[in-house]
């Protein structure tokens, strides 16, 4: 499991005293309101900043970090994710997951077949879908419905799934 979590990336600068655009990550807008201590991860590397403030505009949350006063300091972070630790991460509740824990699990189905591991999950409007690719590479999409998955089992590091007729055809 992951130590960091992604919350947004910061997409341009705003303005010239140092704010910058950042398109969310999180489906929790309200987490943004709280968000006290995180870290620009940029390819050269991660810096421990403190929000200052945070204010909406459209689907992006304008945040103003204390270290950075002026767009001149803040502009080379352009580009780059801004993460948080596990500690200031909001909870999850009950039936929610953090997507870097499900990544990697075992798919297992109701009958018990392996049909693969977890590699990705797509974000849609409707629902999520997992991306489950089988040891021949072979990749499956699986909304996440309860009528399609079951339950999960990260001590266990399995999903289990129901194949609904016509899934695994396409």
């Amino acid at each position: 499991m992951d130590d960091l979590l992604r919350v947004g990336v910061i997409t341009k600068t705003h303005g010239i005293k140092g704010e910058v655009k950042l398109f969310p990550t999180s489906d929790d807008l309200d987490r943004y309101k709280v968000l006290k201590k995180c870290i620009i991860q940029s390819k050269r590397e991660n810096i421990e900043v403190e929000v200052e403030y945070v204010k909406f505009f459209k689907q992006y949350v304008i945040v103003k970090f204390k270290e950075f006063n002026s767009i001149n300091d803040i502009e080379k972070y352009v580009k780059s994710d801004l993460m948080v630790t596990r500690e200031h991460a909001i909870p999850c509740e009950e039936g929610e997951y953090f997507i870097c824990d499900l990544i990697g699990l075992m798919v297992v189905t109701d009958e018990g077949q392996l049909l693969g591991t977890l590699t990705d999950v797509l974000e849609t409007g409707a629902n999520n879908v997992y991306e489950v690719t089988n040891t021949a590479g072979k990749k499956y999409l699986l909304p996440v419905i309860d009528q399609c998955i079951l339950s999960h089992h990260l001590e266990e590091k399995k999903i289990i799934v129901h194949i609904l007729p016509g899934l695994l055809d396409i």
